[in-house]
């Protein structure tokens, strides 16, 4: 059996005032292409097809149009589960709609005998598919208890579902090819800006909802995972286990990532042979962080084209005119700042800190306690916002 795995695809998200919505309808062409030009019998998307709960529109119609081309009349079998930025009601209603054509769409988790588990006849043989979507934490953590425990509430909750669906993968093993599709952050995986501007570094516990890599299902083949956007293996995981990664560089945080799909090719039995597939369209725009003298940025505008710029200026003070020059002498500006030694002096306070470590000081200083994960997700999507409107 060969199985593609793609994720995070984020139908709907702009950066800044741009919309990528024909830069994703290229990508996802492309996912289509690979999937027909591999013969793939499974696709399996492991969360956030789009960036909103409730998209517009034409970004729900590209979703749905994007899952039914890659069925392919029913010819072969995809598997769609709702990540954190997605609704699972919302999943949940269009999974009959979809189901006749080869489409599964899983929005909420369930027992495996109540939908959990998806047992699908593919031109390859049999497949079980165990289906977690996001676990939000609201639905788990006691937030009347200590802080301590909140972490570790929700990575034990995770970990009993992983258990049970470890359970019911191991009845499918003998004559079915075991796959777990999961949107969640295990515990040490890399991350490269791609939230609230924090930079490369590991995620651990205490500083984010995870789950461990000891939790994952051993006997599962493959284990698709979704959430992180950078393209890596799981870390510490029992198996063949991949974050697919994002469709496209989402932030410019995510500059210069290589974006793919994996292919897998398994059997009932044998370990699964893992593939990174590279997407050619995400390289045709790329994103572009740079820095230096007007004169310098200018002089590198023939390498500037086509990409979107985040683009600071070293001056020797404020320039009211810079945004809407810089904006007239680069197609795709997203932002531009200037750097001067004045603006040093007035964050010489925050040197080194994120806005997001800064808003939870001052969320646990007014509250009394950290910001939930949901309300830091809020304030840095509203600080992305303010940050690019001033572009």
């Amino acid at each position: 059996m060969r199985i593609l795995h793609t994720s995070d695809w984020h139908i709907g998200k702009h950066l800044g005032r741009y919309d990528r919505a024909e830069e994703v309808r290229a990508a996802l062409d492309e996912v289509h292409a690979i999937a027909n030009e591999r013969d793939v019998d499974l696709v399996v998307v492991s969360g956030d097809l789009w960036d909103r709960s409730t998209p517009p529109t034409d970004a729900l119609g590209e979703g749905i149009e994007a899952l039914l081309r890659l069925a392919d009349g029913g010819r072969r079998r995809v598997v769609a589960i709702a990540g954190n930025h997605d609704s699972g009601d919302l999943f949940e209603v269009f999974a009959p709609l979809v189901l006749p054509m080869g489409v599964h769409l899983v929005g909420h988790i369930r027992r495996p005998d109540d939908g959990g588990l998806l047992r699908l006849d593919t031109p390859g043989g049999t497949a079980a598919v165990a289906c977690v979507p996001f676990l939000r934490e609201g639905r788990v953590v006691d937030f009347m208890t200590g802080t301590e425990e909140w972490y570790r509430e929700y990575k034990d909750r995770l970990s009993g579902i992983f258990r049970v669906m470890a359970d019911a993968l191991a009845r499918e093993a003998t004559d079915a090819v075991t796959i777990l599709v999961a949107h969640a952050t295990v515990n040490g995986a890399f991350v490269r800006g791609q939230q609230y501007g924090r930079g490369e570094r590991e995620l651990h516990m205490g500083e984010a909802y995870t789950i461990d890599a000891a939790g994952l299902p051993p006997g599962a083949q493959y284990i698709a995972m979704g959430h992180i956007h950078a393209p890596q293996r799981v870390p510490g995981a029992p198996g063949a286990a991949e974050y697919a990664g994002s469709l496209l560089p989402l932030d410019f945080g995510e500059a210069g990532e290589v974006k793919r799909v994996v292919i897998v090719d398994a059997e009932p039995g044998v370990p699964a042979r893992v593939e990174s597939v590279p997407l050619a369209v995400a390289t045709r725009m790329p994103l572009i962080r740079a820095e230096g003298t007007w004169e310098e940025l200018v002089a590198r505008r023939e390498e500037f084209a086509n990409a979107y710029l985040d683009l600071t200026v070293t001056t020797t003070g404020p320039d009211p005119a810079l945004a809407t020059t810089a904006a007239s002498t680069f197609e795709r500006l997203v932002r531009v700042r200037a750097d001067y030694p004045r603006a040093h002096e007035r964050t010489a306070g925050r040197a080194g800190r994120t806005w997001d470590e800064l808003y939870g000081e001052y969320h646990e200083r007014e509250h009394g306690e950290p910001p939930s994960e949901a309300v830091r997700a809020a304030f840095g999507e509203l600080h992305e916002e303010v940050v690019d409107a001033t572009a």
